[in-house]
């Protein structure tokens, strides 16, 4: 799609399977929003992961990558917390995600996507307890 398409307004799940495939995609692309394949395995719980498309991104200098989309994306970790990430993902493999249909766990994503610590910001504080600690 296009950059002058507007951006698909359709928040998706995926389960941690489907993430590592995401993560391992834009891996092979080397876009540049994409969290480490290890840290997912190694953090993600199975439950559902929610996609909410930002904005196109275009690649000027690498025109063998086609127009994608940055996501905003919500984990559920393993330990219980919630985090936010970004990841670049291609139309082809974001269209045919499941949609969340229900208004208000949209409203409840869109709420935690704005007050979750990011991946970074989980991994510094995690480190930070851990340092304490001893």
């Amino acid at each position: 799609m296009p950059l002058d398409q507007p951006v698909p307004r359709s928040l998706k799940v995926v389960d941690t399977a489907m993430l590592v495939t995401l993560e391992e995609i834009a891996l092979r692309l080397s876009l540049s929003q994409r969290l480490p394949v290890a840290w997912v395995v190694e953090n993600a719980a199975p439950e559902g992961r929610h996609l909410w498309p930002a904005f196109w991104q275009r690649l000027s200098h690498r025109p063998d990558i086609p127009d994608h989309l940055r996501c905003e994306l919500l984990l559920q970790l393993r330990t219980g917390d919630q985090v936010r990430s970004l990841l670049d993902v291609l139309p082809v493999d974001f269209d045919p995600l499941a949609n969340v249909t229900s208004r208000a766990e949209g409203q409840r994503v869109d709420h935690l996507l704005n007050t979750e610590l990011s991946v970074r910001e989980w991994d510094l504080h995690r480190a930070d307890g851990a340092s304490g600690s001893e």
